[in-house]
């Protein structure tokens, strides 16, 4: 694979993480200053806290999208440590995936306070994003674990 689709493909996992981390960091400070509608505090701080959970296996599902990309970059694609870390792609999308299914019941509570029943829909698309996500590394850790394991039997029988 060309250096330049892994450069492209390193500079769009800088672009998704640096958006949400600034948030993060920002969104704290302005909730301090500024408290939700005394109404919505019981649904909203809740939610909040589930969504600044999820910042760390999102972050950490970068990170090992960035380490794939380096091994990519220094062909060494087809190692355990890609293996492993499809494996924890897979699981902190599936973390991501449980956090926003916990938050979904205060999802519910707020479409119901402001009479907006597509507001549920909306907060599964993140439930549903996420396992999607972690079928797909799944899926791509077994295909990538049989290819390994057929590239060592041919290199045995040479």
């Amino acid at each position: 694979m060309k250096r330049s689709s892994t450069t492209f493909l390193k500079l769009a996992l800088f672009l998704m993480g640096a958006p949400i981390l600034a948030l993060a960091i920002y969104g704290i400070f302005y909730l301090v200053g500024n408290p939700a509608n005394p109404e919505y505090a019981k649904i909203l701080y809740p939610a909040m806290i589930i969504m600044y959970i999820s910042v760390i296996p999102y972050c950490t599902t970068l990170y090992q999208a960035f380490r794939l990309l380096v091994l990519i970059d220094n062909n060494e694609g087809f190692s355990t440590i890609s293996v492993e870390a499809l494996n924890k792609i897979k699981y902190c999308a599936l973390t991501i995936s449980v956090l926003y299914a916990v938050m979904l019941p205060f999802v519910f509570q707020m479409a119901q306070k402001d009479d907006a029943p597509g507001l549920v829909i909306i907060g599964m698309i993140p439930v549903f994003a996420s396992l999607v996500i972690a079928v797909f590394a799944a899926v791509l850790r077994r295909l990538l674990q049989e290819a390994i394991d057929i590239k060592s039997e041919n290199d045995y029988t040479v």
